[in-house]
Order: C-alpha cells, then structure tokens, then sequence
C-alpha cells in the first residue's frame, strides 16, 4: 500500500506526540517538521533519529511545494490554524489540525467549504472521541442500560497550564462538550456560561460576534461591542439579574484595588434591608444602615466583589448545556486546583455512566441503582458496580489512523471531520457570549452547512 506524505507543522508538547504516532504508522511517510524554533528541531532529529531525508524548517513556506507533501497535520496556536489550514488546503493537501478548529465559526465554515470545493479531507483531532472509553460509552448509552437519561456532569480541573491567548472555557470545556455530543448523539440548543477571574484581569479573549438572543426572562440581552478578532471592547447594558430586576454595579473593582460602589443592591427578596440600633452581643448598639440584607460588611468588604461579567481571562467556568430532549449536562471547568479532575458521568433512572481518566486501571465503569417507592418513601435497590473491558488502543493514533484512511478512501471522517469541529467551535462561541453577558442563556442557533 502506498504510503501518504506527511508534513507535521508545530513541534511543541502535542506536537511531539504526533510526529511519534505518524512516524510508528505503516502508511505514513514523514516528509518534513516545520516548528520556529530550530533548537526544538535538532532535539525532534535527536529523540526520534529522523531520516536524513526529512526536511526540517522553520517555516511552512520554505517546504509547501515539496511534491511528495499529499497532508499537512498542523499542531500551532488556534489563532494560526486559519491561515495555515487555508493555505494548505489551497495547494492541494489533505489536513488534519489540532483543536480547535479555529476560534471564529465563519473561517471554519469557510475553511469546510474549501477542503469540499478542493476535494480534499479536513479533519480535527478532538482526541476524546478516539478514546476506547468513549466509544463505549456511546455503546452504553445506546443500549438503554441506564434507563431514561436525566442529566450529565463532568469535572475538568488542574493547577494549569494557565495559557495566556484563551480562557479555561476554551482550553478545557470542548473536551467534554464533545463527548456528551458523541454520546447523546445530539448537540445543544440553548448554552449558559458564567465564570470567575483572579490570575489575569488585564487580557481579553475576542470572539467574534453573535446576534443578539432572547433569555429566559423573556428580555432580550444585548451585549454592545461584542469583543471580536480585531480586539473590540465588550460592554454590558442594564443586564437582568435573577429577580429580573436591574442590578446597577458603579465602578466594579478588579483585584486591582479600584474602588466598588454597590447602589441600592437587592437582597433575597428584591429590597433593601435596614437595620438601625440593632443590640450587639455584649449589649451595646450596633447599627447597620441601608447594608443589604445577604452580606455581612465584616468578613465581605465591596472591594472584593467582582462583576459578574468576568473581566479577563476566566480561570473557572461553570457551563450547562440543554440538549433538546431536555437534557442537561453540567461541566466545572478550572485551571487552579491542586486536585486533576478528569471525570465525566451521564446519569439515568437505572444507574450512572462514569468516566474516570484517574482511576487508570478503571476508567469507564456503570455505577447502577434505582429507586423503589414505598408509599411517600424512596428506596434505594440494585446498587452494584460495573467494570467495563476496554480496549488497549492510543486513542491519538486511532486519529491519525482515521486521518490516513479518510486520505486513502476520499471519505471524510464520521467522527471528527471539519464539520464537527466547525460545530463545537460554535458552541463555545455561543457559551462565551453567555459568559460575557453575565450568564444569561444563549439560544445555539443551527450551524448552516
């Protein structure tokens, strides 16, 4: 069979491990690593001991018109996937790019349309949807074992790597977003994202812009100069909080130490709480004026609020995701816990699917239980826990081997092709708008093809 030339652009932490898969591969031939650092290419030729015959470069350009190049695997930063992927697929090569795709949904719309005019593959490496666990998962989740499904969870957490060009919700969360996708076999249809900032207030991650949605509350949310791609400032307007009341926040400080004005505030019950003369422990008159109602002004100063538009790269993210049978899964997502995380459950009435990537010699297991009513009572029963076989495959080379033999086959990838990837970054770019607007739900209008 013949083998398929293969030029590997990016040398970095993944870029490592894919030059490894293809070099190990029977039907790849590496033809050339592209990376700018040209100490990272003499330790790649020195790990590996890269054939003389490989070209290494510091630039995609000095290499592009290689003949023997047929695909171009690029492992760089998003904000370079859409030029790099353009390019190549406008020389005629085959691609298969690290996540996300991009980080704008019209240059991956854009870029779907050219592999198709070019007839050419475009596929995206979402790792998690080669795992031998997900695959099973899907195959659980299928057989109807868990009975009616009730909602999803997963938690990804780690004290970093803290990246400085996106937040954790684009870092972390398209792992998990892609999974409960994979295994409901859906995608969602409303999205909600609120996050927190402490390590870098100063950046902005700009996405580009989304029209204005409708919310729950029946009031429409409008975000004024959305961030997008050249930079633009985002500004919240008289955005509703949950009693669906204005919540006016008047110089909101960052940890900065700017000062905060909080301005008639509601409590719980959506009015101001006064309490004068109120008597102290000791006997003696305390008086607390106009101090709402849920805050206590000993330990919880105003100069520690922060908006809940979180300004700057946001270290945790809280998602929720409605699939439209109802569905919701709930993904915890943050870069500055000392505990890693990596789990993920789906949960019916007959018990709950677990995947578990810290439990290495049991990573996918079914927890099962149900309930048994007796009169006004629940009863827990049939409470024992599965382990699940599973196969002993590196799921990145099952990516690269699925690359190959959509090359091979002219057909694109069922799992992972541009299109997929095209979609996720959709949903982040609706989930971020929520994040940015405080919350708020964002209807994930359908991507169009």
């Amino acid at each position: 069979m013949k083998q398929t030339g293969v030029a590997i652009l990016g040398a970095g932490r993944w870029g490592k491990h894919l030059i490894r898969n293809f070099l190990t591969h029977p039907d790849a031939c590496l033809v050339a690593v592209v990376d700018p650092y040209p100490e990272t290419l003499a330790v790649i030729k020195d790990k590996y001991n890269l054939a003389p015959e490989v070209r290494l470069a510091t630039d995609w350009e000095s290499i592009r018109d290689i003949p023997t190049i047929e695909a171009v695997v690029i492992a760089t930063p998003a904000v370079t996937h859409y030029t790099l992927i353009k390019d190549a697929l406008q020389q005629g090569k085959h691609v298969l790019a690290e996540k996300p795709l991009t980080l704008d949904v019209a240059e991956c719309l854009e870029l779907c349309h050219l592999a198709q005019e070019q007839q050419r593959q475009l596929m995206v490496d979402h790792t998690y949807l080669f795992h031998p666990a997900v695959k099973r998962a899907q195959e659980v989740v299928n057989s109807g074992c868990l009975g009616d499904l009730r909602y999803g969870y997963a938690a990804r957490t780690n004290l970093g790597p803290v990246r400085q060009d996106v937040d954790s919700l684009w870092d972390l969360a398209i792992h998990d977003i892609a999974i409960f996708n994979h295994c409901l076999g859906q995608l969602p249809v409303q999205v909600q994202a609120t996050g927190r900032v402490w390590l870098q207030f100063q950046k902005e991650f700009q996405v580009s812009q989304l029209p204005v949605t409708t919310n729950n509350l029946g009031q429409k949310a409008t975000l004024r100069e959305q961030p997008d791609n050249l930079g633009q400032k985002a500004t919240l307007r008289e955005q509703p909080d949950n009693l669906g009341q204005k919540a006016t926040l008047r110089e909101q400080p960052d940890n900065l130490g700017q000062k905060a004005t909080l301005r008639e505030q509601p409590d719980n019950l959506g009015q101001k709480a006064t309490l004068r003369e109120q008597p102290a422990n000791l006997g003696q008159k305390a008086t607390l004026r106009e101090q709402p109602a849920n805050l206590q002004p000993d330990n919880l100063q105003p100069a520690n609020l922060q908006p809940s538009t979180p300004q700057g790269l946001a270290d945790l993210v809280q998602v929720t995701l409605t699939y439209p049978t109802g569905f919701q899964a709930f993904i915890h997502l943050c870069w500055l816990n000392p505990d890693k995380q990596r789990r993920l459950g789906i949960v019916g009435t007959q018990g709950t699917l677990i995947f578990d990537e810290m439990v290495a010699q049991a990573p996918l297991t079914i927890q099962h239980g149900y309930f048994e009513q007796n009169g006004e009572y629940f009863i827990p029963a049939g409470q024992h826990r599965e382990v699940l076989d599973l196969e002993s495959l590196e799921p990145l080379y099952s990516v690269c081997d699925r690359f190959l033999n959509s090359v091979r086959l002219s057909q694109p990838s069922s799992i992972s092709s541009g299109w997929v990837g095209a979609q996720l970054v959709h949903i982040l770019t609706c989930l971020s708008q929520s994040l940015h607007q405080g919350g708020v739900p964002v209807t994930v209008p359908q991507l169009p093809k």
